[in-house]
């Protein structure tokens, strides 16, 4: 699809802004439409910057960024599944779990004691540890 320049630039400002508030508002409930509104823009126009800029949806990448949060927070932090699900967005466990482990492969719990092992492995202080 053709766009006059200043639609193409319009679009990609707003995917631009919508993604930094995705990664600073990622642990909030964010939908299209709140975004939108922050952004002085209608929902089917955040869609549209989402599908022609950035080749995804607003869901999948809000999901992307709490994904990989949480797979931060898995790797370095001693918390639980359930802990490191609501701290990322998430207020069903179980919907993080299931999301989980389609982006890795891997259940929440086994990427966290994975990580734990190859940290204990390579010699490094656990997070929280006394040295």
């Amino acid at each position: 699809m053709v766009h006059r320049a200043r639609t193409a630039e319009g679009l990609t400002g707003l995917y631009r802004e919508s993604c930094a508030i995705v990664a600073r508002h990622y642990r909030r409930p964010l939908t299209v439409a709140v975004v939108a509104r922050a952004l002085a823009s209608s929902p089917r126009q955040l869609q549209r910057a989402y599908e022609e800029i950035g080749g995804t949806s607003f869901s999948a990448q809000l999901r992307a960024v709490r994904l990989r949060n949480a797979a931060e927070l898995l790797a370095r932090q001693p918390l639980t599944v359930r802990q490191v699900a609501f701290l990322v967005g998430y207020r069903q466990p179980a919907h993080f779990a299931k999301a989980f482990r389609r982006r890795y492969g891997i259940a929440p719990a086994e990427y966290r004691d994975r990580a734990r092992r190859r940290r204990a492995a390579a010699g490094a202080p656990r997070q929280g540890a006394v040295t």
